[in-house]
């Protein structure tokens, strides 16, 4: 499957670029992770703490576990605050 994987704030200045194109065989939102982090020293350091990263499917936010099924685009940004 073919994925968009977009990086906000620090994820994308450790990654280095705000978005990729990723083939992937990954089935959770975890294991695209797993796949990202063994990429490059980049990709481990964005993705080096999890309880610092949320991400989204297709716009929708999810946890770790969640499928991908047919995503489209997965999205990592840190945790937002309000005011």
């Amino acid at each position: 499957m073919t994925v968009d994987v977009l990086y906000f704030a620090w994820l994308r200045e450790r990654v280095g670029i705000p978005r990729e194109r990723v083939e992937t065989q990954a089935a959770t939102v975890r294991d695209l992770v797993t796949e990202l982090a063994a990429r490059d020293d980049w990709h481990a350091a964005a993705f080096a703490d999890m309880t610092a990263v949320r991400c989204a499917v297709d716009q929708e936010l999810v946890g770790l576990d969640a499928p991908l099924g047919k995503a489209r685009e997965v999205a990592f940004f840190p945790p937002m605050t309000g005011g």
